[in-house]
């Protein structure tokens, strides 16, 4: 019989990704999220029966214990960005990991992979970087052959930052950013996803791997280059960490007055975290310990950024017929 993955978080941005990948290598997969229903879209990824949702409260033990029945592996990909209600930056990332790890290791589970993020810091004044690496901890002690993998910002095209962004460009001639010369090492997702498969399927070192794509910009470049494959001319606008972090104070304000209604554009976290440069530490197991070779941006954001462009799918074709007229 082919091995059994639970996936937690599986229908997330990272998790179809992985699901996908090892539906393919011939894994049953499980992937265990808070609405079921709204994850069916994970079926395909496999033949009849191969790839099922199911429903899993991570904060929850009998829960995360019964979608763990009979698995051979796990992966943890739940994270947030910002808190809502119960589901906090601890009771998610740290508490919630290490709930999964020890029910894990209580299972006998073979192999378990965490998805992390660089910046994870357990002194850090983000409470998400904070949680982040509460969370690997808890997993590495209930867990110690686990793999521990810490992406940069991740894109593809569900991304939450490429698609934001370039939607934006769309309403006005400017761009605000908070943080334009903070560094990223974006990585793409399915590059993640084959590092999850890799850690899963075979016998690489324990502990923790950065990820980060052959691109070093700064947040300014990557609005650049954002721009220059959508084809609009805009002002990029820094806003000052002091300024934004008062735009984040009131964001948050706004958020729990309304019950989560209005979710915030920017949180005083996210500005915190904006402060640090986001790329592989020189001295990390990476990529290249995983014999894998990260594929570029250019290489990607074309094939999902072009409705964003003026004319959208039509502009290759209004820019070739005036170069024709123009020759």
């Amino acid at each position: 019989m082919s091995r059994l993955l639970t996936i937690y978080g599986g229908s997330g941005f990272v998790g179809r990704y992985i699901a996908r990948r090892m539906a393919r290598a011939g894994w049953r997969v499980r992937v265990a999220v808070r609405r079921p229903n709204e994850a069916i879209f994970v079926k395909p990824y496999g033949v009849v029966g191969q790839v099922e949702p199911v429903f899993c409260n991570i904060r929850d033990d009998a829960s995360v214990s019964k979608v763990m029945q009979g698995a051979d592996a796990v992966v943890n990909c739940v994270g947030i960005l910002a808190g809502d209600g119960k589901n906090t930056f601890e009771s998610v990332q740290a508490e919630g990991a290490e709930r999964i790890a020890r029910i894990a290791a209580s299972h006998r589970v073979d192999n378990m992979v965490q998805v992390s993020a660089i910046g994870a810091d357990e002194v850090s004044y983000s409470e998400y970087a904070r949680t982040k690496a509460k969370g690997e901890t808890a997993v590495l002690h209930h867990m110690p052959n686990a793999v521990i993998l810490r992406p940069s910002i991740v894109f593809g095209p569900e991304d939450q930052f490429f698609n934001r962004f370039a939607s934006m460009a769309r309403l006005g001639p400017i761009l605000p950013v908070v943080g334009a010369n903070t560094l990223f090492q974006p990585v793409y997702v399915d590059d993640v996803a084959k590092a999850a498969e890799t850690a899963l399927v075979k016998a690489v070192a324990p502990g923790i791997y950065e990820l980060g794509g052959p691109d070093v910009k700064s947040f300014r470049q990557l609005m650049e280059e954002m721009l220059d494959v959508i084809r609009r001319r805009r002002l990029i606008l820094n806003i000052p960490f002091w300024a934004a972090s008062l735009m984040g104070m009131g964001f948050d304000l706004l958020n729990r007055l309304t019950f989560g209604i209005l979710p915030a554009q920017i949180t005083r976290d996210q500005v915190r975290n904006l402060r640090n440069d986001n790329v592989v530490a020189k001295d990390a197991m990476s990529f290249e310990d995983l014999a894998i070779v990260p594929v570029a941006m250019s290489a990607v954001l074309p094939d999902y950024l072009w409705r964003f462009r003026p004319s959208g799918q039509y502009d290759a074709i209004k820019e070739s017929a005036r170069k024709l007229r123009d020759s």
